[in-house]
């Protein structure tokens, strides 16, 4: 378990969450191991096998503290609250902030700007870590590129050419990705990032990742009370969570790129976990998923410290704490949303 801002997250399995006056009490195998005044708290978030006693439930709705429930991997199940329309102000405040165009390209342009200053840290790194096995002149040129296109977005610009810029930048990372693979180089490459379907070994993997991913991130929005439709630089479709998609932008060069490059470098997966569907498609079987899934839950295990926040979180946290940011840039709270930028 941790407290995060005002948000307590509960992960340790078997917990239950219990009144004393106005206290929450955190209690695992009888034992106390937090009280935290409800007046402290903003919302509470559960992970997996976490139970509450309706008299908590009481406190915290009479308060205005959500308590949200998710599975341990990350999937939305049900959200308590209160007689309040804490949802629905903050509702209609991402409803106008969508449709004012200036703030939406802001939005946008924050988290573009995000995602490209850590995809061009995976490439850095990568150049740092292996400069005898990657190709110096095109990770360089590529990282060059990318801090142009950087200094380009910090001045403002219409929503259509944000996307223009992102998808420039995408096409340049992706063309140095391949040189990070230093494994399995007949099984796994990248020449283009396919998706629908995946065409090979690597965009395949690519693609579950994200998936899951946006899985956390839907998540994530669903807890604090935002809707995960929404969104300012993914237009809205019929069922595509597009605020959802906004934000993991920012994340999967950390969370899904580099354990992908991870799984295959270190030779955790291999080619025979991947078939080709008479479609054309590649996917990935039970015995691979399985893998994959226990990799990206230990990673989302590791601490960081989060450059805005300034203390440290689990990687398995930040799709919530970036939701919780954003719920407070709409609200008022923040002259602006802080992106996470990868350190």
């Amino acid at each position: 378990m941790k407290k995060h801002e005002n948000t307590l997250y509960v992960t340790t399995q078997g917990a239950y969450l219990a009144r004393e006056g106005t206290n929450v009490l955190v209690r695992v195998e009888k034992q106390t191991r937090m009280r935290i005044p409800v007046h402290h708290l903003g919302g509470i978030v559960c992970f997996g096998n976490v139970s509450c006693s309706p008299f908590v439930m009481g406190l915290c709705g009479g308060q205005g503290v959500g308590i949200s429930f998710l599975t341990v991997n990350g999937r939305f199940l049900a959200r308590v609250l209160g007689p309040q329309s804490g949802n629905v102000l903050l509702r209609r405040a991402q409803h106008r902030m969508t449709s004012d165009p200036d703030r939406a390209a802001d939005l946008a342009r924050m988290v573009i700007t995000a995602k490209i200053a850590n995809a061009r840290s995976v490439l850095q790194r990568a150049r740092r870590d292996h400069p005898d096995r990657v190709f110096p002149e095109l990770i360089e040129r590529v990282v060059q590129r990318m801090a142009d296109i950087l200094r380009e977005l910090q001045r403002p610009m219409p929503l259509e050419q944000i996307r223009g810029t992102e998808g420039e930048a995408a096409k340049s990372y992706f063309e140095a990705f391949n040189e990070l693979i230093l494994q399995q180089k007949d099984a796994f490459f990248l020449r283009e990032r396919t998706r629908r379907p995946p065409r090979d070994n690597m965009n395949s993997l690519l693609s579950f990742l994200y998936a899951i991913l946006t899985h956390d991130v839907v998540a994530a929005c669903e807890s604090v009370g935002l809707d995960p439709q929404m969104g300012f630089l993914h237009a809205d479709r019929s069922g595509r969570p597009s605020l959802a998609l906004d934000l993991v932008e920012e994340l999967r060069p950390m969370l899904a790129d580099r354990l992908a490059l991870s799984l295959v470098n270190r030779q955790q997966i291999d080619a025979k976990g991947f078939s080709r569907r008479e479609s054309g498609g590649v996917e990935m079987d039970a015995a691979t998923r399985k893998t994959v899934l226990v990799a990206y839950q230990k990673r989302k295990d590791e601490e960081i410290l989060h450059p805005f926040l300034k203390e440290k979180v689990t990687v398995g946290l930040l799709p919530h704490v970036q939701a919780r940011l954003l719920a407070r840039w709409l609200r008022g709270e923040l002259d602006a949303y802080p992106p996470f930028l990868w350190k």
